[in-house]
């Protein structure tokens, strides 16, 4: 944001300023709803099918908005999720948005789609919370090695996405509206290993290797492919891309600590369900497994946080809001969305009675059939 200029007061104003400011394909590409919009669509819109029920005069009079991750602290429940292609409107791309998610105390999970090393990304924020997004890839060699600089960087967990056994990319798209850009801004040093196959790629034409990588989803990938990964590291395993009971039952038996109930932003399976519609179900099956549940997809309101928390998520990660916010001011953007957020929620809290995100009654929150079913019975 230019200097003098006003800061957008919500992430609606954001990402109006962002399409400004954002080259069209590039904004195109970030905002890319799937094959119909619809679960992208709804997962905004599913919000507003949840109602609150307010706890009134309890003492609110000081709210507490930290709590931990996977054991580490954290000053509020609302993340950053894995998205790409940061450098596409900020030269320092993950930095920045490292920098910005540091400075308000929260957590970021750095896209496998990332253009600055994650060394590079630890040294600018020494003391943040950390978490890698891994694919498991055909080539077992390019996931062991970016579990292992996630490890070296000293990153604090790993975050698997298990709902692409293939890509959604049309790679022929891909190829006419964004390998045309400047190349440095899709460079992936964490992935370039060198590998004779990766050197024949860019021999091919395909210098960043994203037609390559298009190609090691790995479709043949099992639960077993999680037991095997917890061979490999110490740290916690995060599931991300979950969305019934039976998934998440199966995700803690193959180890994972964590899962992050997501549609994927509806870029993968259009069609699929809202995440916050989707979250009860997911909660309750792992309900006293010692695992914790996250969400992200659709968060643009602090009121949205707050429905999350009361539906059982320990937090929330939001992604294409991020963007936005890195697009108009970089890091200071991102550190303003999540600012905002944060208050939001905090004010939504006071007036639902509720002081510690870490015990929202479950009650505060409501689907809207509630009061269609209560009328029923009238």
């Amino acid at each position: 944001m230019a200097e003098g200029a006003e800061k957008p007061r919500n992430l609606e104003e954001y990402e109006n300023l962002a399409r400004k400011r954002t080259a069209q394909t590039y904004f195109q590409y970030y905002n890319y709803p799937g094959t119909a919009g619809q679960t992208s669509t709804d997962s905004i819109a599913a919000f507003k099918r949840y109602r609150f029920r307010p706890q009134l005069m309890n003492d609110v009079s000081t709210r507490k908005l930290s709590t931990t991750l996977l054991g580490k602290p954290v000053s509020l429940p609302i993340g950053v999720a894995p998205t790409a292609f940061h450098r596409w409107v900020d030269t320092n791309g993950e930095i920045s948005t490292a920098i910005g998610a540091s400075a308000v105390g929260s957590a970021m999970i750095q896209s496998s789609f990332s253009a600055k090393h994650v060394r590079d990304v630890r040294a600018a924020v020494p003391h943040g919370v950390l978490w890698k997004n891994i694919h498991i890839w055909k080539d077992r060699r390019i996931t062991k090695a970016l579990i292992k600089a996630a490890e070296e960087a000293g990153y604090d967990a790993l975050v698997i996405t298990v709902d692409s056994p293939m890509t959604a990319v049309d790679t022929d798209e891909f190829r006419r509206n964004y390998m045309l850009y400047n190349h440095r801004d899709m460079r992936y040093p964490l992935m370039d290993l060198g590998l004779e196959e990766q050197e024949e790629a860019k021999r091919q034409g395909d210098e960043n290797m994203i037609l390559y990588f298009a190609s090691q989803y790995d479709a043949s990938v099992t639960w077993k492919d999680i037991q095997w990964l917890k061979t490999l590291t110490s740290l916690p395993i995060v599931c991300k891309g979950i969305l019934t009971g039976r998934a998440a039952r199966q995700a803690v038996e193959a180890g994972a600590n964590g899962i992050i109930v997501s549609a994927h932003g509806g870029r993968q399976l259009d069609g699929v369900p809202a995440s916050i519609d989707a979250l009860a179900e997911v909660v309750e099956a792992v309900r006293g497994r010692n695992v914790e549940v996250y969400m992200d997809g659709g968060i643009r309101n602090g009121t949205d946080v707050l429905k999350a928390l009361a539906r059982g998520a320990k937090a929330v990660f939001v992604g294409r809001p991020i963007l936005w916010g890195l697009a108009c001011g970089g890091a200071a953007g991102v550190e303003h969305v999540l600012t905002i957020l944060r208050t939001e929620l905090d004010f939504a809290m006071a007036l639902c009675g509720c002081s510690d995100v870490n015990a929202i009654p479950s009650d505060v929150v409501v689907h809207e059939s509630f009061y269609n079913i209560s009328k029923s019975k009238l």
